[in-house]
């Protein structure tokens, strides 16, 4: 503030200066506690907002986040009932590989028979062939004229003394 040479006059207008610094300095306090309540109530108004914010982006989180753990479950549940549906694959696949390997016998087998059966039909054919050959040596009472030993092969002759005829 202004300083003065020292006389009583000098002090009088000191007192008065020093007065009206006074209000003035107490208008400065008042105007910067003013400032300062203006500045604390946008800093807490500030702070309210970005609570506001932090909130808001927590409950978007949460909800992202049971959004995430639904979306999980049903993912979880997917993978369990294709888990299931693949085993059960393999089982039914175990089974028809079981069932090949028993039916490839049982077409083996089968193979075997016919082949048997085919060759006991072509000696069946060749007996025929036989039996119709002999049949044109009987006389018209149905003698045999002679008899072929490989045909009468492991089967009983039987005698009809009424037919006179050879059975076997």
């Amino acid at each position: 503030m202004d300083c003065c040479s020292g006389n009583s006059s000098g002090s009088l207008s000191q007192i008065a200066v020093q007065n009206q610094s006074s209000g003035s300095e107490e208008e400065l306090r008042q105007l910067l506690d003013q400032r300062k309540r203006k500045r604390m109530q946008s800093n807490r108004e500030s702070a309210r907002r970005s609570r506001m914010r932090k909130q808001q982006h927590l409950d978007g989180l949460m909800a992202q986040l049971s959004q995430l753990r639904e979306n999980k479950n049903q993912i979880v549940s997917r993978i369990n009932l294709a888990t299931q549906l693949f085993l059960n694959v393999e089982a039914q696949n175990s089974v028809l590989r079981a069932q090949i390997v028993e039916l490839t016998h049982s077409l083996e087998s089968l193979n075997q028979i016919l082949s048997h059966i085919n060759n006991n039909n072509n000696n069946h054919n060749q007996e025929e062939q036989q039996h119709n050959f002999l049949q044109n040596f009987y006389d018209f009472d149905q003698t045999p004229l002679f008899i072929n030993s490989f045909f009468l092969t492991q089967q009983p002759i039987v005698a009809s003394a009424d037919h006179h005829v050879l059975h076997y």
